[in-house]
């Protein structure tokens, strides 16, 4: 019999457990081990069932045996410390508080948007990289103390459950999830209602929506959540599923988020008393309209559309995460024009002002779209890729924004992403090197447990490094066994799984997403080599793998289908597994298991890849393509690069066969040979080597808490300082500013360029000698005051273009020659030898631009401006 309607029946606690529903709400027990083993010890049977969810676990414990704990002064005495361990840590100072008391100007507050989160298994609200990064930037601020307020929405079916059926086809399940029974608390106004944002939709609809609390450490994390009585059917399922639906959904889903995020903050900083954020992070486009939020807030104060976009984009950060334009949300022109202006939100707002923020008017962009990312980076006058290949990408992708200028000078910056380690640090390798001198209180980027690496005997490592890969193979045939009967197995048929895997044999791991750029099937190129090395008789891999293709993604699915398939194959399934139903419970298993971590997408679409950071965190190798965050920070000492055919002219089949041979090859003839290879008390002692300067070099480096620090010394600080110089009358005259040089720019040029060379021979000069340039320049309205007229110098290729380029200004040199032009002169040193040139350029220049190429104009000598050509330098 069904029950009609489903309700949460809360545990009565005793007085003397009352902390325990504190720190059951409080989701800093997903990375803090003292708190987990206390709860832990509430009921070990019924922690087991409650996949590690204390708020699960309370709500099943029963009244005797919180009456048996609440008499049990040994528990009493562990709860008390865990508790006063968590006040200590929300109230104490940390990183942050220590920079304001140096005088380091740093923002009251900040804002983060996301519209995932992948905080813990307890919370499923995240699908992927995106999700799993916001969630270790949260747990990392909240480590740092930097005041971070997180918005999101809550998905009441999450991201959905994977399953296969018996031929290997991905299934999906989207199970309902209960606020209730999640560690929520519910926002509420004074007298005791459910505080809410509201919407205005078109044909004078509305969209409500809750505000649900997750406590991510000090970090509050603000989820929307549309099924509110007074909602419309269709309005209650905006927030049903994590990237589901078609074009209107994800756009009201993506309005909720961003308009609606925004009064929920300011809802929450009222009823709290938070210091109101002065810095807003976008991260990914998803979120961008959070931008149009603010100009209302301004608009309704008198300011006008164009100053308001300059006040907003003074505070606003905005993060890309993908490196193709495919991976960015485009919505229809007109289905944004419906919901904006006079019938939707922003009434008074011309829409079309709206419109030409998310307009593609780069060559090639299509104009019926509005683009996400693009509003995104003209709403934030600060913007970074998430690794320094992927800022690079990101500066070639969106270059058509800024005309005139090289990619590289594109206002795009890079800010490598990290990974929260006490969430994926085993607590084993913790305690290890804890024993010998590390700090496994300490995740600043300088120290840690890592240092305590360097002491640790070559024995102790190898005994945890396969207590670990133990754990892991019970852990996986656990799930192998729980899939088989999902597959509809008996358990008769399932004996062969106690012998899958085994604690002695070279372990690789595979688990992410399933797109087809990561390559799933890469190493089904050659199945015959595969068999070979599976069940090589003395040098035997071992492969687990884990993913989820998107549920519309019939190509994804058939990848993951083939994988299956062929770890179905009695000959081979004892040393290849695939995994279903991937997410964070089950990569807390794999990363400390696993011996190396296989990453083999396409280069350079792999925009970080954050997977192998968490692996290596534990003392895994990485094997992968050198894309994303490996190809900033490879080194021999931490695993193999694989050669790629990027740039190459093959097609793709060839692509793929080339890069599957050279992945074959590293495992064959370097890694398994390294791993088999043992001294007299049989011990691969480089191999072990190479685990040790993994968590001693590359530790440190991958770590959040660098790159949130990171994020507030370059980015968040810079845009709180932009944001308080920011008033209202200078965004009307930086607005009315850029209009006026936007206008009068047509009539700027660089009319001549002259340069003295001192001991040139046939075109040459001598290194360390001094040009002196001088260039004339028209400015027709503008005055020098305006612009900024500088040399852009450095080595040249074949066809003149500079490249290491050194960018030196140019001084005014006496006022307006009779036809109205200014001489602006400068020396450059030539500094480098080779062939060497250099070009003018007048740019515009104001106090309040970040960058010189903000306003996307810049003023070039034409062919016949100069008179004279590169020096070869000698």
């Amino acid at each position: 019999m069904k029950a009609i309607r489903r309700f949460t029946v809360r545990p009565v606690l005793p007085d003397p457990l009352r902390p325990l529903s504190d720190l059951a709400h409080n989701l800093r027990w997903s990375w803090h081990t003292e708190t987990r083993e206390l709860f832990q010890a509430v009921d070990p049977e019924i922690r087991r069932t409650a996949e590690c969810d204390p708020v699960r676990l309370l709500g099943a414990v029963s009244a005797a045996r919180l009456a048996e704990l609440a008499a049990d002064e040994q528990f009493l005495q562990r709860l008390a410390e865990v508790s006063a361990d968590l006040r200590n840590y929300l109230d104490g100072p940390r990183w942050y508080q220590e920079q304001l008391g140096r005088g380091v100007e740093l923002p009251a507050a900040v804002a983060y948007f996301s519209p995932e989160f992948g905080v813990t298994a307890a919370l499923p609200q995240y699908s992927g990289g995106l999700g799993i990064l916001a969630g270790d930037h949260l747990k990392a601020a909240s480590d740092l103390g930097v005041p971070l307020v997180a918005v999101g929405l809550l998905y009441r079916h999450g991201y959905f459950r994977q399953s296969l059926s018996r031929d290997g086809w991905q299934q999906e399940h989207y199970p309902v999830l209960d606020p209730d029974e999640l560690p929520l608390t519910q926002l509420r106004e004074a007298d005791g209602t459910p505080s809410r944002v509201v919407l205005a939709l078109p044909g004078g609809r509305s969209l409500h929506a809750h505000i649900w609390q997750a406590r991510v450490g000090r970090v509050p994390l603000l989820m929307l959540d549309s099924e509110v009585e007074e909602n419309a059917p269709g309005e209650r399922e905006v927030t049903d599923r994590l990237y589901g639906g078609g074009s209107e959904h994800r756009l009201l889903q993506e309005m909720l988020l961003g308009i609606g995020g925004v009064r929920a903050v300011r809802t929450y900083c009222r009823l709290t008393g938070h210091p109101a954020p002065e810095v807003f992070h976008t991260n990914e486009g998803h979120a961008g309209f959070l931008g149009l939020e603010r100009i209302r807030e301004l608009a309704d104060s008198g300011l006008d559309f164009d100053a308001a976009v300059e006040f907003v984009r003074a505070g606003t950060v905005f993060t890309t995460h993908t490196p193709v334009p495919a991976g960015i949300d485009r919505f229809d022109r007109e289905l944004v024009a419906r919901h904006f202006g006079d019938e939707g939100e922003l009434p008074g707002v011309d829409v079309e002002h709206v419109l030409d923020l998310g307009t593609e008017t780069y060559p090639g962009g299509e104009p019926r779209v509005f683009n996400m990312a693009v509003m995104g980076l003209r709403l934030a006058q600060r913007a970074n890729g998430v690794s320094t290949l992927h800022g690079r990408v990101s500066r070639e992708m969106f270059a058509g924004l800024w005309p005139g200028f090289d990619a590289e000078e594109v206002p795009i910056a890079s800010v490598t992403n990290g990974v929260h380690a006490p969430t994926w640090v085993a607590p084993e390798i913790l305690r290890l090197c804890g024993r010998y001198g590390g700090s496994p209180g300490r995740w600043d980027g300088a120290a840690g447990p890592w240092e305590g690496a360097t002491d640790i005997p070559d024995g102790e490592l190898w005994a945890l490094r396969r207590e670990l890969r133990a754990q892991l193979v019970t852990e996986v045939r656990e799930r192998l066994r729980v899939s088989w009967r999902d597959r509809g197995a008996e358990p008769a048929e399932l004996g062969w799984i106690d012998g899958v895997l085994d604690p002695d044999v070279l372990t690789i791991g595979f688990a992410r997403r399933v797109p087809s750029y990561k390559r799933l099937t890469l190493m089904l190129r050659d199945r015959d080599r595969l068999r070979e090395l599976l069940t090589h008789p003395e040098r035997p891999v071992q492969i687990v793998v884990a993913g989820k293709a998107h549920p519309a993604d019939d190509g994804g699915k058939r990848l993951v289908r083939e994988l299956v398939r062929f770890s179905d194959d009695p000959r081979v399934r004892h040393r290849i597994v695939f995994l279903p139903d991937y997410g964070m419970a089950l990569a807390q298993k794999l990363y400390p298991g696993c011996d190396i971590w296989l990453n083999n997408p396409l280069r350079p679409l792999e925009a970080c890849g954050t997977s192998g950071m968490k692996a290596a965190l534990n003392g895994c190798l990485n094997l992968s393509v050198l894309d994303g965050w490996w190809d900033e920070w490879y080194e021999p000492d931490f695993g193999w690069a694989i050669p790629t055919a990027d740039g190459l002219a093959v097609d793709e089949d060839r692509r793929d066969d080339l890069e599957a041979g050279a992945l074959y090859e590293l495992i064959e003839d370097r890694i398994a040979p390294r791993f088999y290879d043992r001294d007299d008390e049989g011990l691969p002692g480089r191999w072990i080597e190479m685990v040790r300067r993994t968590l001693r070099d590359l530790g440190p480096k991958v770590l959040a808490g660098r790159m949130v620090a990171e994020y507030v010394e370059r980015l968040y600080a810079p845009a709180a300082l932009a944001q308080r110089a920011m008033d209202r009358g200078a965004a009307r005259r930086l607005a009315g500013w850029k209009a006026a040089v936007g206008t009068a720019w047509p009539r700027v040029a660089v009319d001549h360029v002259a340069a003295e060379v001192p001991d040139t021979v046939e075109g040459s000069a001598e290194l360390g000698s001094t040009l002196m340039l001088r260039a004339r320049v028209t400015l027709g309205e503008l005055e020098p005051e305006d612009v900024e007229v500088q040399a852009v110098a450095g080595r040249v290729d074949a066809a003149d273009g500079i490249s290491d380029a050194q960018v030196l200004p140019l001084k005014p040199a006496g006022g307006q020659d009779l036809e109205g032009r200014w001489l602006y002169e400068g020396p450059l040193v030539l500094d480098r030898t080779g062939p060497y040139g250099y070009t003018v350029r007048v740019l515009p220049a104001h106090p309040r631009l970040a960058t010189g190429a903000e306003l996307g104009l810049v003023a070039l000598p034409t062919e016949t401006t100069a008179d004279g050509t590169g020096l070869l330098m000698r």
